[in-house]
C-alpha cells in the first residue's frame, strides 16, 4: 500500500467538520470588527504569589501601597528628596582610604586641577600657629586689618584661623535667627582659587566651595548661586566671579559677613577688588551691615610711587589698618632669609635688527600687525642673541600663528568704517603671508656660545646654572623675567646649551592673545610646580606669575634676569628663596647706573615700608591720611549707571562690558560683540555692533576724551537697550538663548500608546467601479508558479480576467512546500479577449465551480455585479507569452467540460482507469477533498480500514470511513457491497500559502481508503484544483497590491507596487519595537514599513533643510531647525495624513478566510450566506503609525526610482506630506530655483579666499566657483562677520544644510549594502558614521582645522590638543580603519566644519547631491567598509534598553535615572559621579563612576540583571507598580511622558 503515497503539499491528514473554513477559521488571523466579543484571559492571582515574592517582610503594613503623589511636579521633588537623603547616607560607605587611594595612585596627567591640589601634602597647615601669627589673629577678629608678611610667613594661616572664628559666630547667629551670612576668599587669579582652597579644604570643617570663570560662572542664574550660597558658609574664587555676583543681584553685600582680599596691593584703579569696595561696600550706608575685610600681602606698594603714600591709599580704600606683628624679630627666626648677589655681566649691544629681521623690515615695515614682533625681535637681539631674535620669528609666523595675523588683518579691515576695495585686504594677506615664506626659506645659523649667538647677558648666566647644576642635585632654580617670549626663548636656548643636569620647565601666565606668543593653561601651571615640587624639574623661567600667590617649594638660587620693577616684586621674587643658604641673584649690566638704582631703591624702599609699619600704633584711627577717597570716587560719579529697581543689579561703565561679552546666550560657541572707534570734534566715539544672531545690530556710544570710556558708553548703551527691550532680565543675564524651546517639541510629538479605530479597506475600490454592466471583453492576468514541481502533484495555469487591465504587478514568493518558496506569477496581456454570451457563461460557470467544488462556498450567478473570472489555462512558453492572444491560451476543453458537468457521475459500469487522478468530494462533509490514486486491489467496501490512514470519526469499515452522514442518515442509506476501493490523499486546505509551514503542518497524514459510491467526482481536473487551491492566498496579495497602488493614485505617487505595499504594511502592534517580541504579529505579510520609513525619513529631513536654505536666506539655523520640526513632526504628518484619509490603506491583518472572497456576489450555501449588506472591517492604529506610513511612502517614492537617480518623486511625496509652504516644490531642479543668491557669495573673492579654494580642491577634487562661500563655511560663530558687502556668515546655516546630506549619503550606503538589517542596526551603525567623534578625525584628516577661522582662545587650544591626539591615534593604528574611535571626543566645531562644507559644494554646484555623493565615496566609505567592526559603537546601550523594558514592557512610567556628585569624606578626590535607578520611590541599582554617562550605564545594567525576565505581572507585584491603572479625572488614561515620541531628526 506504501506504493500509493504521494508527497504533495496540498494533502493533509486533519479531521474537518463540515465547511473547510469552519474547522479552521480560528486558526488564521481574522479581522475583528468593532462589535467582535472578546473572550477575556482569567490572569493569575496576585494574591497568590505576595507570599513568595523577594521582598517578603514581617512589617504589617508591607502589602499596603503606600501613597503617591499624582502630580508629576510633586512627585519629582518626592523622588529628589529620597534620592538626596540615600546620597547622604551612600557617601558615608565610602572610606577616606579608598578615596585617597584613588588618588595617590592616579596619573597627575589624568587628575582635574582640584584633585592635584589635594595630592600636595603642602596643603595642610601645621595645627600650631606661631606668636606673631596669633597676634595679627587677635587683631583681626577685632578691627579689619590688611596683613602685612614675607612671602612664605603664613598669611593664609592666619585667614584659617579668622574663617573658623566667623564660622563660629555666623553659627550662633544663625541659632537666634538672624540672616544667614557667606564668607567669601578672593583672590587675583585662577590657580590661586585651585590653591586656596586646597588648603582651606584640609582645614575647615564647614562645608566650602570654589568657583572661576573657567567654570562658566558668569552663565549661572540666581537659582543656581542661591543653591551654593545655601549649600556653603564659605567661597574661594576670583574677584570677578564675586564682582559679577554683586552686580547680577544675586548676593548683596550685607549677605557677606566676611571678605578675604588675598594679595591685597591689587586693590587699585580698576581691578576688581576695588570696584568691589567701590561700587558696592561704600555703596552699603549702614556700617554694621558692611561684611568684616582681611587684606594679606606682602608689600602694599606694587608700584613705583611713593612707599608711604601708597600704604594709606591702599589703608583708605579697603577701609582697613596695615599690620604687621609688634616683634618683626620672631618674624626673622620663622622664615630663612636668602643671601643677595649682584652678578653683573658685560653691557650687550642695543636693541638691533638682525639680517634675517632687517630684511624683512625692508619690505614690511609699514605692516601694523608686525610692528610687536619688530620690536620684540630687536629687544631679543640685544638681551638674547640673534639665534633667539631669530628663532622668535619661526615661532610667530609658524603655521597657526601666521593665521592668527592674517585674521587680525582681516577683522581690522572689516572694522573700518569706510569701506576700503577689497583689493587693500588681498594684498595685505599676501604680504603676510610672504613674509611667512621668507621665514621659512631661511637658513638659520646653529646655536653658539660664541659671536652674536648669544647675548653676554645669556653667556653669563650659562655660566652661573652651570656651576649651580655641574652635577646632579636637589637645588631648585628659578630665573625671573620680564616678557613671555624671553621665558620660552632662554627655555629654548639651554634646552640646547645648558648642564645635563638641568631639568627645565616654563611657568607663565594663562593670558595669551598675541600673535606667535604662547597658550598656557591653569592646568599646566599646577602640573609644572608639582613636577618642580617633587624634582621632576629643577629649573623654572619664570614671568611675574611665579612671584605672588602660588605655593612654589623653597629654592635654593632665585636669579632676576630681568630686574624687578617694584618694591613688591622684589620682595614676592626674594620670598621663594626661602631654603636654608639660598641665594637671591641680581642680574646687573656693568656701569648701567638704573641697573644699580633700581638695587638700591627696593632695598631702601623696603627699609622705609618696615619702619613705616612698626611705627604704626596699634589701636590708631585713619587720621591724617591725605588722600582723599571721596575725591577719587567724584570722578566715577559722572559715568551713568543703571540699578534694576526689581532686584538691585547694578550697571555701570565697567560692567556693561562684561554682560555684552556673553550676549547672546550661548553654550556652544564665544559670540562677542566687536568695537569700532572713531574721532568726531576731536573726541573718541565708538559703536558696538553685535554678534549676528542679535536682536540689536549695533548702538553708538557718547563721546569721550578716553578710549576706554568711549568704548564703555557704547555697551551701557547696549545693555539699556538690550534690558529696555527684555532682552536682559533683571538680573542683567541674558534671555535671548540659541537654543530650541524646552516646550517647542510638546504639541509636535505623538504618543506611541493611543491608539483609535479606523475604517479599513480589505477589497480595491477598482471592483466596484467596474461593477454595473454585462462586460463585453475582459483582460487576462496569468497566474503561474515559476516551479510547478514544488507543490508535488501537476498543475495548469490559471488566468484571472477582469473588466480592465491589471499593471504589471511584482511576483511574490508562496511556501509550498517547507523551507522552500516558489515564486508567483502575475503577468498581464494587453489583448483583450471578446466576450459573447456562450463565452462569458462559460466563464462565470467555471469560476463559480472553483468557489463550490474547493472551498464549499455557493455563490449566485450575477455577471453584472462579478469583479473578475478565472479560467484554465493551456501550456505554454513564458517567452511568448507576451504575444499571444487570450483566446489562444484558455483551454476551451476543461471550460466546456466544466460548463457542461456538474459533476462526473460514477457507476459499477465505470473502468477502473478513469477512478485515478480524480478530485474527490465528500458530500456530506466540506471539510472533506481527496485526489484519487487508484484502485487498491484486494480491498473490499466492508473490509477494516487499513493502519496508516488518516483518522475520521467512523473507522469502522472502508465503507464507513467513507461515508460522513449522521447516524440516523447513514442508517437509511444503503450502499453497494461490490465496488471497489480507492487509494486517495485527503487534501490539506491550507489557505496561507504566504506563510511558511508550521510544525503541526508538516507531519500530518493524508492516506485515506474511500469507496466511490457516496462521494462526488469534480469535473474540475486535478491540476486545475491544484492551482485553485493557490488561488486565495494569490488574490490576497493581489487585492492588497491594488489597494496600495490606489492609496498611491490618490496621492499623485508613481510607486513600484512591492514598495508601496511594504510601506503600508504594519504586521504587528509594535512593528516599530525591533528585538523585542511582536503582538499579534500577521504571519505571511511580507516586509513592514519600518525599513523605508526609516530611509524616509532621512530623505525628509534633507528635503526640508534644503527647501528652507534655499528660501529662508535671512533664518539663522536656530530658526531653520524650528521650521523643519514643524515640517517633518509626527504631529504634522499625522495631521496630513488623516486629512488624505491614507489610514484606510494601511495593511494590518494578514490573509484571513474571511476577506479574500469576491464581493458582489450573493453567497447562497457556505459560512456567512446569511450576512446581508456590505461588511465594513475596521482596525486600531496608533497615531505615529499613520506618521511613519507617511515617511514610508516618502522612502518608497525614493527607492522606486534608485536605478535612474532620480528623486523627483520623493520631493513631490514631500510635498504632500508635509503640507507646508515652506516646502511647495515638486522636483528635485525646483529646489535651486528657488534659491536666491545671496550678494556675500557673488561678491568679488579675496586672494585670501581663492587660496583658501585652491588650497581645499587639493584636499578634496572639487572647485569652487564662489570662494567666497567655502570662507562661510570655515567661518566659525566667534569670529567677526564683517558688515556691508563684506559680510559673510558663519558656518551654522550651511552645517545645517550639510548634516542632513550627509545623513542622506550614509544611511543610502548602509541602506543598500545591508538589505536585510533592521532600522535599529542601521540606525547604530549609521550613529557611528555621523557621529562628532568620526566627523572630528575626518576633518583633521582632510586638513580641514587649518582652515577653521575662529578667534576664541579655548577652542584653538582644544583644537591643537585634539589633533596631536588625533594624529598620533592614526599614526599608531597600523591601518586600522576604526583608530578615531580611541580618543576624546573632538572639540564640535571640527565635525561642523565638515558638514559646512558638504553644505558648501551643494550649494556652489547648484544642487548638484552627486557632488555629495562624490564626497562620501572618496572620504567617508573607506572607513565603513566593514560595519562588523563598530557593532558596539551606539549598540545594546543598557539606558536604552532599560527604558525601554520599563516603559514598553512592563507599562511603568513612574522611574527616573537620576545622578549626582558623590560626596566624599576626604575632600578633593576624584569627582566620582553616582546613579541610581528609582522604580516607584524605590532605588534598585546604582552605579558609580568618573561621570554621569558611565555612571548611569553602570546603574542601568545593574538594573537590567534585576529585571529581564520578569513577566509583567511579577514586575507589578515586586515594584507596586500601578502605571496601568491611573485614570485622570475625567477617566482618560494618562499618557506617560516617557512614552511620548517626536520625530527622529
Amino acid at each position: 500500500m506504501a506504493a500509493f503515497a504521494i508527497a504533495s503539499p496540498l494533502l493533509g491528514d486533519t479531521f474537518m467538520p463540515e465547511s473547510p473554513d469552519d474547522q479552521v477559521q480560528a486558526q488564521d488571523a481574522s479581522i475583528a470588527s468593532p462589535t467582535t466579543p472578546t473572550t477575556p484571559i482569567t490572569p493569575i492571582s496576585e494574591e497568590a504569589l505576595v507570599s513568595e515574592g523577594p521582598n517578603e517582610t514581617d512589617s504589617e503594613h508591607d502589602n499596603e501601597l503606600s501613597p503617591r503623589p499624582q502630580h508629576v511636579t510633586q512627585r519629582r521633588r518626592l523622588q529628589n528628596s529620597i534620592f538626596s537623603a540615600w546620597l547622604s547616607k551612600r557617601a558615608e560607605k565610602i572610606t577616606k582610604e579608598e578615596v585617597k587611594a584613588v588618588i595617590q595612585n592616579a596619573d597627575d596627567e589624568a587628575l582635574s586641577i582640584r584633585n592635584l591640589m589635594a595630592k600636595q601634602e603642602s596643603n595642610v597647615i601645621v595645627g600650631d600657629p606661631r606668636e606673631y601669627q596669633i597676634e595679627l589673629f587677635e587683631r583681626a577678629k577685632k578691627q579689619d586689618i590688611i596683613a602685612v608678611l614675607d612671602t612664605g610667613s603664613g598669611k593664609t594661616l592666619i585667614a584659617v584661623l579668622l574663617l573658623k572664628h566667623m564660622m563660629e559666630v555666623e553659627l550662633e547667629d544663625r541659632a537666634l535667627g538672624k540672616p544667614r551670612r557667606i564668607a567669601f576668599f578672593i583672590v587675583n587669579c585662577v590657580t590661586l582659587v585651585f590653591q586656596q582652597f586646597a588648603v582651606l579644604e584640609c582645614n575647615l570643617n564647614q562645608k566650602i566651595d570654589r568657583f572661576c570663570g573657567d567654570m562658566s560662572t558668569d552663565l549661572w542664574t540666581k537659582s543656581v548661586w542661591d543653591k551654593h550660597f545655601q549649600d556653603n558658609m564659605a567661597i574661594v574664587c576670583t574677584a570677578e566671579v564675586l564682582y559679577n555676583c554683586l552686580l547680577h543681584s544675586f548676593i548683596s553685600i550685607d549677605q557677606i559677613n566676611l571678605l578675604i582680599f588675598d594679595e591685597a596691593h591689587h586693590a587699585k584703579k580698576n581691578h576688581s577688588y576695588a570696584r568691589i569696595i567701590k561700587d558696592f561696600y561704600i555703596a552699603e550706608p549702614d556700617t554694621s551691615k558692611r561684611p568684616k575685610i582681611f587684606g594679606m600681602t606682602a608689600s602694599p606698594v606694587d608700584a613705583k610711587v611713593d612707599v608711604v603714600q601708597a600704604a594709606r591709599e591702599l589703608e583708605t580704600l579697603l577701609h582697613c589698618q596695615i599690620a604687621t606683628t609688634a616683634d618683626l624679630s620672631l618674624l626673622r627666626t620663622s622664615i630663612s632669609r636668602p643671601t643677595e648677589h649682584v652678578l653683573p655681566y658685560p653691557p650687550p649691544q642695543l636693541p638691533y635688527m638682525t639680517v634675517l629681521c632687517s630684511e624683512i623690515y625692508e619690505r614690511f615695515k609699514d605692516m601694523e600687525p608686525l610692528s610687536r614682533l619688530f620690536r620684540c625681535a630687536k629687544e631679543a637681539a640685544s638681551d638674547l642673541g640673534e639665534w633667539a631674535a631669530d628663532y622668535l620669528w619661526s615661532v610667530a609666523l609658524k603655521d597657526e600663528e601666521a593665521k592668527k595675523i592674517e585674521r587680525e588683518v582681516e577683522q581690522t579691515f572689516l572694522s573700518e568704517k569706510e569701506q576700503r576695495p577689497v583689493e587693500v585686504l588681498n594684498e595685505a594677506v599676501a604680504r603676510v603671508r610672504e613674509v611667512a615664506e621668507i621665514v621659512k626659506d631661511h637658513t638659520f645659523s646653529p646655536l653658539s656660545l660664541e659671536g652674536n649667538s648669544v647675548s653676554s647677558k645669556v653667556v653669563c648666566l650659562y655660566g652661573f646654572l652651570n656651576s649651580v647644576f655641574e652635577r646632579q642635585t636637589d637645588a631648585r632654580c628659578i630665573v625671573f623675567v620680564k616678557q613671555r617670549y624671553t621665558a620660552r626663548l632662554l627655555t629654548e636656548i639651554f634646552k640646547r646649551i645648558g648642564s645635563p643636569h638641568m631639568k627645565l620647565g616654563l611657568l607663565i601666565g594663562t593670558n595669551s592673545t598675541e600673535a606667535g606668543d604662547m597658550k598656557f593653561s591653569v592646568r599646566q601651571q599646577v602640573l609644572t610646580l608639582m613636577k618642580f615640587r617633587k624634582g621632576d624639574l629643577n629649573c623654572l623661567f619664570a614671568t611675574s606669575i611665579a612671584e605672588e600667590g602660588l605655593d612654589i617649594p623653597d629654592c635654593n638660587t632665585i636669579i632676576r634676569f630681568d630686574l624687578y620693577s617694584t618694591l613688591i616684586q622684589y620682595i614676592q621674587s626674594r620670598g621663594r628663596a626661602r631654603h636654608k643658604n639660598s641665594k637671591y641673584v641680581h642680574m646687573v649690566e656693568q656701569g648701567n647706573r638704573q641697573h644699580a638704582q633700581a638695587v638700591r631703591d627696593v632695598r631702601n624702599n623696603e627699609d622705609i615700608l618696615r619702619n613705616f609699619c612698626e611705627a604704626l600704633p596699634a589701636d590708631r584711627l585713619l587720621l591724617g591720611n591725605d588722600y582723599d577717597l571721596e575725591e577719587a570716587l567724584a570722578k566715577e560719579r559722572t559715568h551713568r549707571t543703571y540699578t534694576d529697581p526689581k532686584t538691585g543689579a547694578k550697571l555701570t561703565y565697567r560692567s556693561s562690558l562684561a554682560i555684552l561679552a556673553h550676549f547672546p546666550h550661548d553654550h556652544e560657541t564665544a559670540l562677542r560683540a566687536s568695537y569700532v572707534m572713531s574721532v568726531e570734534s576731536k573726541q573718541y566715539v565708538c559703536e558696538v555692533i553685535m554678534p549676528e544672531m542679535s536682536p540689536i545690530v549695533s548702538v553708538t556710544g557718547h563721546p569721550s576724551a578716553r578710549k576706554a570710556i568711549a568704548k564703555c558708553s557704547a555697551a551701557f548703551e547696549a545693555c539699556l537697550k538690550l534690558r529696555q527691550a527684555g532682552y536682559l532680565d533683571s538680573n542683567l543675564l541674558p534671555i535671548y538663548h540659541k537654543q530650541l524651546p524646552a516646550m517647542r517639541n510638546a504639541h509636535l510629538a505623538l504618543s506611541l500608546k493611543t491608539t483609535n479605530v479606523y475604517d479599513m479597506r480589505v477589497k480595491p475600490e477598482v471592483w466596484e467601479q467596474t461593477w454595473g454592466a454585462i462586460p463585453t471583453e475582459l483582460y487576462m492576468t496569468v497566474l503561474d508558479v515559476n516551479d510547478a514541481e514544488a507543490l508535488g502533484r501537476p498543475s495548469q495555469p490559471l488566468a484571472m480576467l477582469t473588466r480592465f487591465m491589471i499593471s504589471n504587478l511584482p511576483s511574490f514568493p508562496l511556501h509550498l512546500r517547507p523551507g522552500t518558496t516558489s515564486e508567483v506569477s502575475c503577468k498581464p496581456l494587453t489583448n483583450s479577449l471578446k466576450l459573447t454570451d456562450s463565452i462569458l457563461s462559460r466563464l462565470t460557470s467555471f469560476t463559480l465551480r472553483i468557489y463550490k467544488d474547493i472551498f464549499n462556498k455557493t455563490y449566485e450567478t450575477n455577471d453584472i455585479s462579478m469583479s473578475y473570472w478565472l479560467a484554465p489555462l493551456i501550456k505554454y512558453q513564458p517567452a511568448d507569452l507576451h504575444i499571444r492572444k487570450p483566446q489562444n491560451l484558455i483551454d476551451w476543453s476543461v471550460l466546456d467540460s466544466v460548463h457542461e458537468n456538474e459533476e462526473i457521475p460514477w457507476t459499477i459500469d465505470t473502468p477502473l482507469e478513469d477512478l485515478s487522478n480524480r478530485y474527490l468530494i465528500d458530500r456530506w462533509d466540506g471539510g472533506r477533498r481527496f485526489f484519487s490514486v487508484g484502485v487498491a486491489p484486494g480491498l473490499n467496501p466492508g473490509d477494516p480500514v487499513p493502519e496508516g490512514s488518516i483518522a475520521h470519526k467512523y473507522m469502522d469499515t472502508i465503507l464507513d470511513y467513507t461515508v460522513s452522514l449522521f447516524s440516523k442518515s447513514r442508517a437509511r442509506a444503503t450502499w453497494r457491497k461490490d465496488q471497489p476501493v480507492l487509494v486517495a490523499h485527503r487534501v490539506l486546505h491550507r489557505r496561507n500559502w504566504l506563510d511558511d509551514w508550521n510544525e503541526a503542518e508538516q507531519n500530518v497524514k493524508t492516506l485515506s481508503y474511500l469507496c466511490p459510491e457516496p462521494l462526488k467526482f469534480s469535473a474540475l481536473p486535478t491540476t486545475v484544483a491544484a492551482m485553485g487551491y493557490l488561488f486565495p492566498a494569490i488574490i490576497f496579495r493581489l487585492e492588497a497590491y491594488l489597494i496600495v497602488l490606489e492609496a498611491c493614485t490618490k496621492l499623485g505617487l508613481r510607486v513600484k507596487p512591492e514598495l508601496a505595499l511594504e510601506a503600508l504594511t504594519k504586521d504587528s502592534d509594535n512593528t516599530e519595537e525591533h528585538r523585542t517580541e511582536q503582538v499579534h504579529f500577521q504571519r505571511g505579510m511580507g516586509k513592514n514599513y519600518e525599513r523605508l520609513e526609516f530611509i524616509g525619513d532621512c530623505f525628509l529631513k534633507m528635503a526640508t533643510s534644503i527647501s528652507l536654505y534655499a528660501q529662508n536666506a535671512g533664518d539663522d539655523e536656530f530658526e531653520s531647525h524650528v521650521k523643519r520640526m514643524l515640517m517633518l513632526c509626527n504631529a504634522n504628518l499625522f495631521k496630513t495624513a488623516r486629512k488624505l484619509k491614507l489610514y484606510e490603506y494601511i495593511r494590518t491583518q494578514g490573509f484571513s478566510r474571511r476577506t479574500w472572497y469576491p464581493e458582489g456576489i450573493k453567497l447562497l450555501e457556505g459560512k456567512g450566506h446569511k450576512k446581508t449588506g456590505k461588511e465594513v472591517f475596521k482596525h486600531h492604529l496608533n497615531d505615529k503609525t499613520i506618521a511613519d506610513v507617511c515617511e514610508a511612502l516618502i522612502g518608497a517614492s525614493l527607492i522606486s526610482y534608485n536605478d535612474t537617480g532620480d528623486m523627483d518623486m520623493a520631493v513631490k511625496a514631500v510635498t504632500i506630506f508635509v503640507s507646508n509652504p515652506d516646502h511647495t516644490v515638486e522636483k528635485w531642479d525646483d529646489y535651486y530655483k528657488l534659491y536666491k543668491l545671496p550678494a556675500y557669495q557673488t561678491a568679488a573673492s579675496t586672494a585670501w579666499q581663492a587660496d583658501l579654494a585652491a588650497q581645499v580642491e587639493r584636499l578634496h577634487s572639487y572647485h569652487f566657483k564662489y570662494p567666497r562661500l567655502l570662507n562661510s563655511a570655515f567661518s566659525h560663530p566667534s569670529y567677526p562677520s564683517g558688515v556691508g558687502r563684506d559680510r559673510i556668515p558663519n558656518y551654522q546655516r550651511l552645517e545645517f544644510l550639510g548634516d542632513s546630506l550627509l545623513d542622506m549619503a550614509c544611511i543610502n550606503f548602509l541602506f543598500y549594502r545591508y538589505p536585510d538589517r533592521d532600522p535599529q542596526w542601521l540606525t547604530e551603525h549609521k550613529m557611528a558614521m555621523v557621529s562628532n567623534k568620526f566627523l572630528g578625525a575626518l576633518s583633521v584628516k582632510l586638513g580641514f582645522h587649518k582652515h577653521l577661522r575662529l578667534l576664541d582662545s579655548s577652542h584653538i587650544h582644544m583644537i591643537q590638543e585634539y589633533v596631536t591626539e588625533i594624529t598620533e591615534a592614526d599614526a599608531e593604528s597600523n591601518g586600522a580603519r576604526d583608530y578615531w574611535t580611541t580618543t576624546k571626543n573632538p572639540p564640535k566645531c571640527l565635525p561642523d566644519i565638515v558638514e559646512s562644507y558638504i553644505g558648501a559644494i551643494f550649494v556652489d554646484s547648484e544642487f548638484d547631491y552627486k557632488e555629495v555623493e562624490r564626497f562620501f565615496e572618496a572620504h567617508v566609505r573607506w572607513y565603513f567598509e566593514d560595519m562588523s567592526i563598530y557593532d558596539t559603537f551606539a549598540n545594546c546601550h543598557p539606558t536604552t534598553f532599560l527604558s525601554n523594558l520599563l516603559t514598553l514592557d512592563f507599562g511603568c512610567t513612574n522611574y527616573r535615572i537620576m545622578s549626582d556628585e558623590l560626596p566624599t569624606i576626604l575632600e578633593g578626590a576624584p569627582i566620582r559621579v553616582i546613579a541610581v535607578v528609582m522604580v516607584h520611590d524605590e532605588i534598585i541599582a546604582e552605579g558609580i563612576a568618573a561621570s554621569s554617562k558611565y555612571a548611569k550605564l553602570k546603574a542601568s545594567s545593574k538594573a537590567l540583571e534585576m529585571l529581564t525576565g520578569l513577566a509583567p505581572f511579577e514586575y507589578r507585584i515586586q515594584y507596586r507598580c500601578d502605571c496601568c491603572d491611573k485614570k485622570t479625572e475625567g477617566g482618560e488614561v494618562v499618557p506617560p511622558v516617557e512614552e511620548i515620541i517626536g520625530s527622529a531628526i
